[in-house]
């Protein structure tokens, strides 16, 4: 199920996932994050008018777009994905973003106030070198808000069952809070959205059963199979606790914590609401 061509899925996908999120909670986002959980990550991390924001595997930017349009930064996203920034370009026209087509690591160059690494920590084999070099690209009492699934890594039968398996690497929280601590990454903010997401990845898969015939006609049955696959392994997972989703916000070690103000109304999280990137690669 890998997405090279990102606009056929895109396109496919786009009513049945809207017709799975509550009302306010779409906003052009392909995980399983909801607008008020994306705005309430980035209030935490302290991002406003004025701070810089570098977010990695931004995709179709439906996140980004969302944090630069209500929170006035200074927005860059970097994807792999020419066709995803294709599409991310189109959508921040008007706003103050700029977009990149690269690899990371390494990161762009310079320094960033806040970093954004939202549902695809999952495809970081090596994530403490990655900390390494986002701690690098942070200003001083730079911020680096991301979600993460934690789990213990994939036994071979779930490798076996997982579509597009090489973009699955879970992580034991411990192992990655080590990590960050490693890389002077105090963490200052942390919430278990697992119910939440659980609700949305069912809310998605029985969304995209229900519009299968329209979605397998423009991306084909075998793409469809395993987005629905992947999709009810998330649920089994986070059902059983085999997953936990958890949202972080970490801090340059050597700065104070980051007064962050009551988010607005728009961006408090409304459970059991949120989404999901982890199928989609």
């Amino acid at each position: 199920m890998n997405q090279d061509d990102r606009a056929p899925f895109v396109q496919a996908l786009q009513r049945a996932r809207e017709a799975a999120y509550a009302s306010g909670e779409f906003a052009g986002q392909e995980s399983f994050m909801g607008a008020s959980e994306i705005l309430a990550l980035a209030a935490a991390a302290g991002i406003a008018p004025r701070v810089s924001v570098l977010d990695l595997c931004c995709g179709i930017a439906g996140p980004g777009v969302l944090i630069a349009r209500e929170l006035g930064c200074t927005y860059a996203g970097v994807d792999a994905s020419a066709s995803a920034v294709a599409i991310a370009r189109a959508r921040a026209r008007g706003l103050r973003c700029r977009f990149e087509v690269a690899r990371i690591p390494p990161l762009l160059p310079g320094r960033f106030d806040v970093v954004l690494l939202l549902e695809t920590m999952l495809a970081f084999p090596a994530k403490e070198a990655l900390f390494q070099e986002i701690a690098g690209s942070l200003a001083p009492g730079g911020r680096f808000a991301f979600t993460v699934e934690a789990g213990q890594p994939l036994t071979d039968a779930e490798r076996e069952a997982m579509p597009d398996a090489d973009t699955v690497w879970l992580t034991p929280l411990p192992e990655l809070l080590a990590g960050l601590e490693r890389a002077r990454l105090a963490v200052r903010w942390q919430r278990d959205w697992s119910r939440s997401h659980l609700a949305t990845a069912e809310s998605l898969a029985g969304a995209f059963a229900a519009d299968a015939p329209a979605i397998a006609g423009q991306i084909g049955d075998r793409a469809l199979a395993e987005l629905l696959a992947a999709h009810r392994l998330w649920i089994d997972w986070l059902r059983s606790g085999r997953v936990r989703k958890i949202a972080l916000v970490a801090q340059t070690a050597s700065a104070p914590p980051v007064r962050t103000g009551r988010p607005p109304a728009s961006a408090r999280p409304s459970l059991p609401r949120a989404p999901a990137g982890p199928p989609v690669s």
